[in-house]
């Protein structure tokens, strides 16, 4: 009984003394409690004044997942083949995912990233759709 009795006011103090009104300390200094990476928000960034050189991008906003996880370059150049062949709205989709950086006498593309050096917007989407339509389908989750 005695044992019972000690258990229950060691407990008891334990219990109490967690529900005190101050943060838990460490030494002299607060416990920091730290927040998980998803609680920020892009907002601040796209609140900037909009560039007038920057394509605007239909497709950007299939850049993040439905459970916000970032896609891969590959999904997201999928993405851009839903909408209609030879057309502008495309190729922002493709400038989207790999901004353009002409140049004068690009050689042939090696890789998808090489087809931002081709200056011609006929070049870059026909590159782009040459690496986009030959990336093999990845499983949906």
């Amino acid at each position: 009984m005695r044992m019972i009795l000690a258990l229950v006011a060691v407990l008891y103090a334990g219990t109490a003394l967690a529900q005190t009104d101050k943060p838990p300390m460490v030494g002299d200094k607060p416990l920091v409690q730290v927040k998980p990476k998803g609680t920020k928000t892009a907002a601040p960034k796209q609140a900037a004044a909009p560039d007038a050189a920057a394509p605007a991008a239909p497709a950007a906003p299939k850049a993040a997942g439905a459970k916000g996880k970032p896609q891969s370059t590959a999904v997201r150049l999928q993405s851009c083949l839903d909408l209609d062949d030879g057309t502008k709205d495309r190729l922002n989709c493709y400038d989207a995912v790999i901004p353009p950086q002409p140049k004068p006498k690009p050689a042939k593309a090696k890789g998808v990233a090489d087809c931002r050096f081709f200056k011609e917007e006929d070049e870059r989407l026909t590159c782009f759709n040459g690496f986009a339509e030959s990336i093999p389908k990845l499983p949906k989750n």
